[in-house]
C-alpha cells in the first residue's frame, strides 16, 4: 500500500498541472513563450502593465479580451502577456523570488492556481499586493465559494478569472434507451443513481461516471456537495469524518457495480473514457466540455445539471480555476487594480471582457450579472441547445465553501490510492488513516522545514 501511495504523490504534480489548465477552444494567441523570464516593472510605460499566464487557448484569450476591453477606457493601455507552458512555471518564480527574498524579476500581475494560492500568500506574504483591496468591486456579485480562495484573512488579493463549477453532462438518448430523462438524474441520491447506473451498464455497456483513478477527484467535489470538507481546523479530516467515510464506500460501489469507471491515469480518463466513448456520464470542471466536444457525432445528445448528493438535494460543487493577482513588485498598483476592477472584477468593461473570454477561449465567468448576457443565455447546439453557460453560472453561486488546504493535492493523492486499496480488499478506516497519516506526515515535514 505504501508503494501505490508513493508512486501516487510523485505524478501528482503533473496531473494538477493539467488540471489547472484544462478547457478552452482553440485561438489564436500572439503572446511570447518565456521560461518564467524575469520583468523589469520600472521600465514599463505609465500605460502598460505585464502578466504572467498559462495556456493559450484558455487562460490567454481571456487576458487579451481585458486588454481589448480596457482600451475603450484608456486607448495607450497594453498588456504584456509572457506566457508559460504550464501554471507551475509561475509558481516556480514566487518561490525563486520569495527563497531570494528579492521579488523585483515579477510581472505586474500573475495568473495564480486556486488552490495553491493561501499557501504562497503564507509562505511569502512579501510577494502581494493587496491593492485590490482598495476597489469599489461588488464582492456580492461573484460566487462566493470562488472568493474564498483568494481572500485571506478577510483581505481581497485577487480577481477571479475562470469558473471552476462542477457539472454532471449525460448523454439523453442513451437515457431515453433505457427509460430515463435528464429529470430522472436530477436531484436523486446516490443510492437512486447507483440504481439507474447499473441499469445502464447492463443495457448498452456503458459506464454512467468515470474519473482518473490516481488524480481522483470525486471524493473532494462530492463532500464539498455535501458542504463537508476534507479538513478539520487545518487538519486532515478522513477517519472520523462520517460524510467522508459514506462517500468513500458510495465510490468503491459505484465502481462494484460497473457505474464508474476509475481510469488508469488522466490520458485514460480523457482520451479512452470519454473520447473513446465509453461513457454515458461525465462529472468534472466545466473545463472539461471541450473534452466531451470532440466527438462530433454526440453533438445534440448530451445536456448537464447538477450533482446527486446523499440526501437527494441537488449537489453542487468546484474544480479546479485560477485568479489574478498584483505582485509587489507592481510599480503602477492603482492602474493594476483598476484594470482587474473595470475587466475581470465587474465593472463597466466585464461584459465585452467575459463575452470575448467565452467565445475565444471557453472561458466562463463567475460574476453573476456578467453569466445573463446574451451570449450566455444562447443555446448551445453540442448539448442540445440548453444554455449551459447560463446554468453553470447559476449554479456554480449555489456552490458550498467548505475548508480549503495547502495540502489539498496531496489529500487528493492519498484518498485515490486509500480508494484503490479499499477496491483491492483493505478496510475503509485502515485505508483512510494510512491516508490521513500520509498526509498529516507530510504537513508536519513542511513545518519542520
Amino acid at each position: 500500500m505504501k508503494k501505490r501511495l508513493l508512486s501516487v504523490i510523485l505524478a501528482a504534480t503533473m496531473t494538477a498541472a493539467l488540471m489547472a489548465g484544462c478547457g478552452g477552444n482553440g485561438s489564436k494567441s500572439s503572446s511570447k513563450k518565456s521560461a518564467a523570464k524575469g520583468v523589469d516593472t520600472s521600465k514599463e510605460g505609465d500605460h502598460e502593465l505585464s502578466v504572467y499566464a498559462w495556456d493559450k487557448n484558455f487562460n490567454i484569450p481571456a487576458l487579451e479580451a481585458a486588454e481589448k476591453a480596457y482600451q475603450k477606457k484608456d486607448p495607450d493601455f497594453k498588456l504584456k502577456i509572457i506566457e508559460q507552458s504550464q501554471s507551475s512555471d509561475v509558481e516556480d518564480a514566487v518561490t525563486l523570488a520569495g527563497s531570494s527574498n528579492d521579488y523585483s524579476a515579477l510581472p505586474d500581475i500573475v495568473l495564480f492556481q486556486d488552490h495553491y494560492f493561501n499557501r504562497y500568500v503564507h509562505d511569502y506574504p512579501k510577494a502581494w499586493s493587496d491593492a485590490i483591496n482598495k476597489t469599489s468591486i461588488n464582492w456580492d456579485d461573484f460566487g462566493q465559494e470562488k472568493l474564498s480562495y483568494s481572500t485571506i484573512d478577510g483581505t481581497h488579493y485577487g480577481v477571479p478569472v475562470d469558473n471552476g463549477t462542477v457539472i454532471f453532462a449525460y448523454r439523453t438518448d442513451i437515457l431515453k434507451e433505457c427509460g430515463y430523462t435528464i429529470d430522472d438524474l436530477t436531484g436523486i441520491t446516490w443510492d437512486k443513481f447507483d440504481e439507474i447506473g447499473k441499469k445502464v451498464y447492463q443495457k448498452t455497456g456503458k459506464y454512467l461516471l468515470s474519473m482518473d483513478g490516481d488524480g481522483n477527484d470525486l471524493p473532494y467535489m462530492m463532500l464539498q456537495a455535501e458542504g463537508v470538507s476534507q479538513f478539520k481546523d487545518g487538519k486532515p479530516n478522513f477517519v472520523d469524518n462520517k460524510t467522508m467515510v459514506d462517500i468513500i464506500n458510495v465510490i468503491a460501489k459505484l465502481q462494484k457495480d460497473n457505474v464508474l469507471y476509475l481510469a488508469n491515469d488522466w490520458s485514460d480518463y480523457t482520451d479512452q473514457t470519454i473520447v473513446g466513448d465509453m461513457v454515458a456520464g461525465v462529472m468534472n470542471g466545466n473545463w472539461i466540455i471541450p473534452t466531451i466536444e470532440q466527438v462530433k457525432d454526440n453533438s445534440g445528445k448530451w445536456e448537464i445539471t447538477s450533482m446527486p448528493t446523499l440526501t437527494g438535494a441537488e449537489g453542487y460543487a468546484s474544480n479546479g480555476g485560477s485568479s489574478l493577482y498584483i505582485t509587489s513588485n507592481c510599480k503602477k498598483t492603482d492602474l493594476a487594480a483598476d484594470f482587474l476592477a473595470y475587466t475581470f472584477g465587474g465593472g463597466d468593461g466585464a461584459k465585452e471582457t467575459y463575452d470575448a473570454a467565452l467565445t475565444n477561449g471557453g472561458v466562463i465567468t463567475t460574476n453573476i450579472t456578467c453569466g445573463k448576457s446574451d451570449v450566455y443565455t444562447k443555446g448551445v447546439a453540442y448539448f442540445n441547445d440548453q444554455p449551459i453557460y447560463q446554468k453553470i453560472v447559476e449554479m456554480g453561486s449555489k456552490v458550498n465553501t467548505v475548508e480549503q488546504s495547502d495540502y489539498h493535492y496531496i489529500a487528493r493523492e492519498n484518498v485515490a490510492a486509500a480508494i484503490h486499496n479499499i477496491i483491492d480488499g483493505t478496510s475503509v478506516k485502515d485505508a483512510l488513516k494510512e491516508a490521513q497519516d500520509q498526509v498529516t506526515f507530510a504537513m508536519e515535514g513542511n513545518d519542520q522545514k
